[in-house]
């Protein structure tokens, strides 16, 4: 029999826990025989000692295990999902999904809400009228198998002990950690039921790893985890310097990811949605063109199943800011660059995000970038244009996007939207 103290002196002083200590402790935290004190101890030790690729596979079993595992084997098409590790203007699940189900895949996609500068794709669904995120198991499997498609919010039933550590590590400095990190992410992927993954991990300013090492250590160790137990999975690094497209704000996400299923939006948005959705439907075995789909109508087409299978009214206007404010150039000259964390704070600020998880969230709040880097402006053109409900907010807005763009003489190199693909 493990006890706490052992397992965490084990870590502390850089050995390597066994399947059996790993299991007893997490199953043991989860239940409540293992006080919050000595779980941080552990994870504390595991920031500073790492997981062998051995310990963390049985980690993040034992947090699957920790809950039910969704069987999803009847619902007639293979199952694919993406996952993004989030960013700004971040919308890509939204026309990616339904494009994904049009091209004959069932994608089950369970999401979150936004935290700080990133914002959360049910936050984005919610500013339609009427569209919920919670679901059922039994609504989760005959919706893919009727439309083919659904995003929700994950139950209390889905890797609980994970809902519980995530909780800790927000509060004990201990996020900051690839195979916590991994674990925590590849846990409820794994229990939602898909047979295959695409992992979309972000690089840049406005991304949770800026830094294109620490993403691609992050991108392999979670495609180790899945491919061991049992998943096919696949990572795209994509580029989060810039907000991805224009938009960064929940109502004003929606209405840009309409446009990409209209078969217009942003030419960033749209090669990052595109690349993703090659590579999901590459690991769920079809050859289908998402491109055609696009063209056509039918990802539009079950973009107004999906929105109307949860409740929502796809045909209603999306919600509008009461207010709006512009950044101007202060020059003529090429942008040269635009930081994506500064507009998402700026977004944030405006009232689209929270700065803790009870927090509400405005629909209509957000921000517009009317140019991005290598366009040309002329001096006084508006450049950002910035929404809210509530004129007070604006201020410390406009202070977040203080030096977060500069313009010049010379046009900017473009960077690659895509940065590379691990497998």
């Amino acid at each position: 029999m493990s006890s706490a103290v052992d397992v965490i002196r084990t870590k502390r002083d850089g050995g390597t826990l066994s399947d059996e200590q790993i299991r007893w402790f997490l199953d043991s935290y989860t239940n409540g025989d293992v006080a919050d004190e000595q779980a941080s101890a552990l994870l504390m030790a595991i920031v500073w000692r790492g997981l062998s690729p051995a310990e963390l596979a049985t980690w993040t079993q034992t947090m699957i295990d920790s809950g039910v595992r969704l069987d999803l084997s009847g619902v007639g098409r293979p199952t694919v999902d993406k996952h993004s590790t989030g960013g700004v203007g971040d919308k890509v699940s939204l026309p990616l999904v339904p494009l994904v189900a049009a091209c004959g895949a069932a994608v089950p996609q369970l999401s979150g809400r936004g935290l700080g500068h990133t914002g959360g794709t049910l936050d984005k669904l919610e500013s339609i009228k009427g569209w919920r995120a919670d679901l059922s198991a039994d609504e989760v499997r005959k919706q893919l198998a009727t439309v083919g498609c659904v995003v929700c919010a994950a139950g209390d039933d889905l890797a609980p002990a994970d809902r519980k550590l995530y909780a800790l590590r927000d509060v004990t400095a201990t996020v900051e950690s690839i195979p916590l990190i991994a674990s925590s992410i590849m846990s409820k992927k794994i229990a939602e039921g898909t047979e295959a993954l695409v992992l979309d991990v972000k690089v840049g300013a406005g991304a949770f790893l800026p830094n294109i090492d620490d993403a691609r250590r992050l991108a392999e160790t979670m495609v180790e985890i899945g491919t061991r137990a049992g998943v096919r999975t696949s990572a795209l690094l994509t580029d989060m310097e810039y907000p991805l497209g224009r938009a960064a704000g929940n109502a004003l996400e929606v209405a840009e990811s309409l446009d990409v299923l209209r078969g217009g939006g942003p030419t960033d948005l749209l090669e990052v949605t595109l690349a993703l959705a090659d590579e999901m439907l590459r690991l769920a075995g079809l050859t289908a063109d998402p491109r055609e789909a696009l063209v056509d109508g039918r990802a539009l087409q079950v973009w107004n199943e999906f929105v109307r299978a949860q409740g929502g009214d796809p045909d209603a206007p999306l919600p509008v800011a009461e207010h709006q404010v512009v950044v101007r150039a202060s020059k003529s000259g090429y942008m040269q660059n635009l930081n994506a964390r500064s507009v998402g704070v700026a977004a944030w600020r405006l009232g689209a995000g929270r700065a803790r998880k009870e927090d509400p969230v405005s629909a209509t709040a957000g921000v517009i970038c009317l140019a991005k880097p290598g366009d040309y402006v002329s001096e006084g053109e508006p450049v950002l244009e910035l929404h809210a409900d509530d004129k007070a907010r604006f201020a410390d807005a406009e202070a977040a996007l203080v030096g977060s763009f500069a313009i010049g003489d010379a046009e900017p190199e473009p960077r690659p939207a895509i940065h590379a693909r691990i497998s």
